[in-house]
């Protein structure tokens, strides 16, 4: 088994009234004898004069040496450069119409623009059929609300993910 040690209080102080931190205990537990020595620690520790009151100088405060504002704003005006050249995203379209019928699908695309003017409508046409899409939205809960205030006219609309335009 291993041996018990406990640390004991040192007797004596040194001249700065602190309790014997200028020594310490090491112990030589190779033999297994327990034994203990004394060691002065004083030579390691380097001196450091005290500084007098009349040598204390107001210092200036440290001024920053490498100034990044400059390289930090034109990196920044360069990442706004790049995200006004981005178009299209992932979003959301209603699904209005899909079907053969022309003259149905622009009669639809009509009354949704009355109800949501601020809503750009698709019209593809792939032959044989119409396909007729409602808005960009970046969210689904945006394409919802906006497909609860048509839900009347199209009972069977869709939400459909879509890369969509980006509003400028």
């Amino acid at each position: 088994m291993g041996a018990m040690m406990s640390c004991a209080a040192t007797g004596g102080s040194t001249g700065n009234g602190a309790a014997s931190n200028s020594s310490a205990r090491s112990s030589d537990n190779r033999n297994g004898s327990g034994s203990s020595t004394l060691v002065d620690t004083k030579k390691y520790r380097p001196s450091i004069p005290a500084a007098t009151a009349s040598s204390s100088v107001p210092m200036a405060p440290a001024a920053p040496a490498n100034h990044v504002r400059n390289q930090v704003t034109l990196l920044m005006d360069s990442v706004v450069q790049v995200n006004r050249n981005i178009k299209y995203a992932a979003g959301y379209r209603i699904l209005a119409y899909t079907g053969v019928e022309r003259k149905t699908a622009m009669d639809l695309r009509n009354n949704i623009v009355r109800r949501l003017p601020e809503q750009k409508d698709y019209l593809t046409f792939k032959q044989p059929t119409y396909q007729l899409k409602i808005g960009d939205f970046m969210s689904r809960v945006e394409a919802q609300v906006a497909l609860t205030k048509i839900q009347d006219l199209l009972p069977n609309a869709l939400l459909v993910q879509e890369t969509i335009n980006i509003p400028k």
